[in-house]
């Protein structure tokens, strides 16, 4: 057996993935952003959390954030939404994976956007994890967003 695949081996039996990797290459990170649209009195309105911390701290931006070793994209998604929304029970599906180079200032990460749909029965959302503050945004009116999610967000309203 080659060194290397019981290299591989080894840690694939050490707790699933040990984070203790050793590469000749570097990686991307891996998160998973969240589009909830609400309708409410015919106006569509997207949820939004405002970031507690750098980078673009103070800004808007979609909830969303990394994938841990141990979940799918779909689990980060919605324990994503969990955490910086309290909102819980709506069904998620991938809408578009976005990976320009320059995405995210502090290193290489890939998203995959997931979008999700609600009424105006949703409890209102609460601020949780690094949010600081969480908000309803009409789809017509939406504040400067952080990273690329102006992008993301003038995607989905090409496709609603």
């Amino acid at each position: 057996m080659p060194p290397w695949l019981k290299k591989e081996k080894a840690h694939i039996h050490k707790n699933l993935y040990p984070m203790n990797y050793c590469y000749e290459y570097p990686r991307p990170a891996v998160t998973a952003d969240i589009v909830v649209i609400k309708t409410f009195d015919n106006q569509p309105e997207v949820l939004l959390i405002e970031r507690k911390h750098p980078p673009f701290e103070g800004m808007w931006a979609l909830p969303g954030g990394f994938l841990d070793m141990d979940e799918t994209l779909e689990d980060a998604a919605l324990r994503e939404l969990q955490e910086e929304t309290g909102i819980t029970g709506i069904e998620l599906e991938q809408f578009h994976t976005f990976s320009k180079v320059d995405r995210d200032p502090r290193h290489r990460t890939i998203t995959t956007a997931f979008i999700g749909y609600t009424d105006e029965n949703t409890p209102e959302p609460e601020a949780g994890d690094d949010a600081a503050n969480t908000r309803w945004f009409p789809l017509d009116k939406l504040p400067p967003l952080a990273f690329d999610h102006g992008e993301v967000m003038e995607m989905v309203k090409n496709r609603l």
